[in-house]
């Protein structure tokens, strides 16, 4: 595929072998085969069940909260100059972050195909306390693979999902983050997958589970062009949709309804790490093709196609890889891609507060950093947009070491 298909959502724009362009596909073991293909037969029929989506709507309205709010930040635009500042504030559905949309999907594919436990992966643990809540309400049992690191970092949302009944699992491999957890996760769900569904928190695996993923965060988007037109009265001419990409959740979800609009700019943001150092999880800025987790995308690996360590600020960006979806999108030229500092990510932190009274999670603080870059530059005729996907109370006990305001 070399261009993108008008009226056709973008996650179904791949080949009979799931790839878009040189990027996605099942790269997975014999022992997977049926159980993906089956897996895609039940998506496939259940995307367009009018009882499932029915009951879809029901939680999204009732229990997430939908539609978010979407408003303008005039102190940003007045700081910053240049472009109209708005944000998607995705962190006002419940469990604080756009993982919750992923999660309910995921619990209702698992009672609709008779599983009855439910394992994913976490890395801030937003997605992994999603799918605690999911497997609650859905009354399943869940298991929740997390690097060893990342539950240090993250301990508050760790004793979240502990006590919502889920079982937590640290993953001790490698850089002990969310990597290894989405590792341990398809070894287990490998071994289990005749009982057991899996739910992968971002746009990553293979084709199945990135279609999933993509599908269930496309309502933030959706909505986002609905509440645009409410506010603008159209799509403005001079639109940039600016989103922090890790595996790729919140950020497709938030392009999905503008992908085929040729005059809206998209730009990702990656986490670059610390200043001075090259060890970020910028890989789309730096990495080559290579397979991991099922899945063939932009990886940041060394010249024997071993997988690198990153570093991030962000649990939630600290992935060597990304979505075939985003890899695809920045080879065809509809998606610019930059990185920022995590120095740059607590300064963002820090003024988004103090101006807005929103406290962003360090994630969506990857994307305000960049509109601070990004926004002077711009006329006052253009708006940017921007996803503040989740908020900071998993991130208090990190800012406050790092900030020192006391």
């Amino acid at each position: 595929m070399n261009k993108i298909k008008k009226g056709i959502p973008f996650m179904d724009q791949h080949d009979e072998n799931g790839m878009w362009g040189k990027y996605g596909g099942n790269f997975i073991g014999e022992t997977l085969k049926k159980p993906v293909e089956d897996l895609t037969k039940a998506f496939e029929k259940l995307r367009n069940d009018k009882g499932f989506l029915d009951e879809l709507e029901y939680y999204r309205k009732n229990y997430i909260g939908r539609p978010t709010p979407f408003l303008e930040l005039p102190a940003l635009t007045k700081h910053w100059g240049g472009a109209k500042i708005v944000v998607k504030h995705e962190a006002q559905a419940y469990s604080g972050s756009h993982k919750i949309n992923n999660a309910i999907v995921h619990a209702m594919i698992a009672v609709a195909t008779n599983k009855k436990e439910i394992c994913g992966d976490t890395g801030a643990g937003y997605a992994g306390s999603a799918l605690a809540i999911a497997a609650s309400l859905f009354g399943l049992k869940a298991k929740i693979f997390m690097g060893a690191h990342d539950m240090k970092r993250q301990k508050i949302q760790v004793f979240r999902m502990r006590s919502l009944g889920a079982e937590v699992i640290p993953c001790h491999q490698g850089s002990k983050t969310l990597v290894e957890a989405v590792s341990s996760c398809i070894r287990y769900y490998t071994a289990n997958c005749d009982r057991v569904h899996m739910c992968v928190g971002s746009c990553v695996s293979s084709t199945i589970w990135v279609k999933i993923c993509a599908w269930a965060q496309s309502i933030i988007g959706k909505e986002m062009e609905e509440q645009m037109i409410d506010m603008f009265g159209k799509i403005p001419e001079k639109l940039s949709i600016v989103c922090a990409i890790g595996g790729g959740s919140s950020s497709y979800g938030t392009y999905s309804s503008f992908i085929d609009k040729d005059h809206v700019k998209l730009i990702g943001v990656e986490a670059g790490g610390p200043e001075g150092k090259k060890n970020g999880a910028d890989s789309l800025s730096r990495g080559t093709i290579g397979i991991l987790h099922g899945s063939k995308s932009l990886l940041l690996q060394d010249r024997n196609g071993m997988v690198s360590n990153t570093t991030s600020i962000s649990a939630g960006l600290d992935y060597p890889s990304n979505s075939p979806l985003h890899s695809h999108l920045k080879d065809l030229g509809r998606l610019s891609v930059m990185s920022v500092s995590d120095e740059e990510v607590l300064e963002s932190f820090k003024l988004v507060s103090r101006l807005t009274g929103l406290q962003p999670s360090l994630e969506p603080c990857h994307s305000f950093a960049a509109t601070a870059k990004l926004a002077p530059r711009l006329s006052k005729d253009s708006v940017i947009a921007t996803n503040c996907c989740g908020n900071a109370l998993k991130d208090m006990d990190i800012l406050a070491e790092r900030l020192k305001l006391d």
